[in-house]
């Protein structure tokens, strides 16, 4: 592990030097001392790291929920539905078509959709964090995109479940998506109605005792989330919420700084490990076509998200760029295909769009205003921006 935190510090600073975002150059550091190329091997077996790389995402999500309230969500709820369902339709009916063009199977088909339709949670974040955007308008419908995903995830992965085990039936998925759904609406009302009990349970002026209090309160939810068949990050997200609203949320969004950002590396570095670069070639063009269908989808999204929210062209490429990301979902779905015996090229091809797609988008949401120029009224924004005067 020690090995593991130096590789991905020294490859992040020599990125930064030339300007290159964190997230790709953890991933690269767990596929260069991985098992899957050669030289020095660090990680024989990327489930060693499994625990570890779940509370780096855990700690990701926790950290966004502490950075917004429910006040941000109610505000624009109906304009965060819409923008989210948009963004469903538009990347899971691609995907979908795209699994049946492939003619690889009708559940290699449905796991496809999957893959190409959710963006990934901890990449956002992370790139939230990095470019320092946090506050910018456009993370609200980012944010709301983000939690409509998530829910669809956690009824999509109950449904699709008893698919690819053969097994259990329309039953088994509705009880299971029911579940899940019981769980989300019991801690949507505990954030909403529990605020006062849990500020008083959490508040401490010891900095230790709060430390432990809400880890273990991030990372225990999580886990029950899972039980339910929820995502655990988005049990931790909906932590996150509920003790950002107390007395203590500005001491815990200080403390867990560290902690996500060490264990976030982990994540990407672990995420790295699972690669196999021999495996990419022979699902190349498959990768590519789907890089470019999920692209054009994320564009069109952002644009409706933009219009929706009545933003401009460059909160849209925004919106497009920084949810283009897949990972740690679709890693879950190349799971699950495997364990079901579905057809062996869609492993390696989940693997290689979600690395160009973790690459990309980075990259990508760095660079946006590159983007806005080309998108309707992007031209007009940018002179505007330039007639205004420079802040004092």
């Amino acid at each position: 592990m020690g090995g593991a935190f130096l590789a991905a510090a020294v490859l992040a600073r020599v990125g930064g030097r030339i300007g290159l975002p964190t997230i790709p150059l953890f991933i690269l550091a767990g596929i260069l001392l991985g098992p899957h190329t050669p030289g020095a091997v660090i990680v024989d077996d990327p489930h060693e790291l499994e625990m570890l790389s779940a509370l780096g995402l855990v700690l990701l999500l926790f950290y966004l929920g502490l950075e917004f309230h429910l006040d941000d969500l109610k505000a624009g709820g109906r304009k965060m539905v819409l923008a989210g369902t948009v963004y469903l339709i538009l990347n899971v009916g691609a995907g979908l078509g795209f699994g049946f063009l492939l003619g690889w199977g009708t559940s290699e088909a449905l796991v496809m959709a999957g893959v190409i339709g959710i963006s990934s949670s901890a990449i956002v974040t992370k790139i939230l964090v990095d470019l320092k955007r946090l506050g910018s308008p456009e993370t609200k419908p980012i944010l709301g995109i983000i939690v409509v995903d998530d829910i669809f995830l956690a009824l999509y992965l109950a449904a699709l479940q008893p698919v690819l085990s053969h097994s259990d039936g329309l039953g088994a998925a509705l009880r299971d998506g029911g579940k899940a759904f019981g769980f989300l609406l019991l801690l949507a009302l505990a954030a909403r109605f529990g605020t006062r009990v849990i500020s008083k349970l959490i508040n401490t002026r010891d900095d230790e005792l709060l430390v432990i209090s809400f880890l273990g309160a991030a990372v225990f939810v999580a886990g029950i989330s899972e039980w339910f068949g929820v995502a655990d990050a988005i049990g931790a997200f909906m932590v996150g919420l509920m003790l950002g609203s107390t007395t203590s949320g500005a001491r815990i969004l200080k403390l867990v700084h560290p902690l996500r950002d060490a264990f976030g590396a982990i994540f990407f570095f672990a995420f790295g490990l699972s690669i196999d670069p021999g495996d990419l070639p022979s699902v190349m063009w498959p990768v590519l076509a789907a890089v470019v269908l999920t692209v054009a989808m994320n564009v069109l999204s952002g644009m409706f998200s933009a219009r929706v929210y009545g933003f401009g062209a460059l909160a849209a490429s925004n919106i497009s760029t920084t949810l283009m990301a897949r990972g740690e979902f679709a890693l879950i779905l190349a799971t699950m295909a495997a364990g079901a015996g579905l057809d062996e090229r869609l492993s390696p091809f989940i693997a290689g769009y979600v690395l160009v797609l973790a690459v990309l988008s980075p990259l990508a949401a760095g660079r946006s205003q590159w983007l806005a120029r080309i998108l309707p009224g992007g031209r007009a924004e940018e002179r505007e921006a330039e007639k205004e005067p420079a802040p004092v």
